[in-house]
């Protein structure tokens, strides 16, 4: 999104939160949705915490005065929900597995299928499932990391305001994160690279 129809938005949100709210999910619900899909892994998580971040949004603009609804950066803004509310929900998958009687180690598996559905087998090729299982097998900080940088296109200075951390931090979880993948996707790498240096 240009930065005139960004300006546009946040005008129409200052004005009329509601009209303005609606044009917001509009705009940016792919790409909260998107985001959600990759960190989760899951089409039906992505729904569910994509719908939670709205209202969480919505809930936050009624709050704000027509000035602050002016200076917004909405995508950012709303990534920024949209991971809080992921983290949100993985404490409380850690604190309340729905398994009773199963060790926390055993029951982490359950938590999230990380197996495509059936939709997804039929439109993803082999390569892409391969990565977006490794993807899942990142920590979450690097994860969250490299698909708001690679899957939705945002800056470093975007990652890390997402992120809550200096410009730094951000280049570094990106860049920690592709190693990560690098050598999921590819093990036998490492193992030349050491031999060779």
């Amino acid at each position: 999104m240009d930065e005139k129809a960004e300006q546009q938005l946040t005008e129409l949100l200052a004005a009329d939160l509601d009209g303005g709210f609606t044009e917001l999910v509009r705009v940016h619900g792919r790409s909260v949705y998107t985001f959600l899909l990759r960190v989760s892994g899951s089409r039906t998580e992505a729904d569910d915490l994509g719908q939670d971040a709205f209202l969480r949004a919505y809930t936050a603009l009624q709050g704000y005065d027509p000035e602050r609804r002016r200076e917004l950066k909405p995508r950012a803004w709303l990534l920024t929900i949209a991971a809080n509310v992921w983290r949100n929900h993985v404490r409380t998958c850690t604190r309340r597995p729905a398994l009773t009687g199963v060790p926390v180690e055993e029951a982490a598996g359950s938590w999230t299928d990380h197996r495509p559905g059936p939709e997804e087998r039929a439109a993803l090729s082999d390569d892409r499932r391969r990565l977006v299982s490794a993807l899942l097998k990142l920590p979450e900080h690097q994860r969250i990391a490299v698909v708001l940088r690679h899957v939705m296109g945002m800056s470093y200075a975007e990652v890390a305001e997402v992120q809550g951390c200096p410009v730094g931090t951000a280049k570094a979880q990106v860049s920690r994160g592709l190693r990560s993948l690098r050598r999921l996707l590819d093990p036998e790498v490492p193992v030349l690279e050491e031999v060779t240096t």
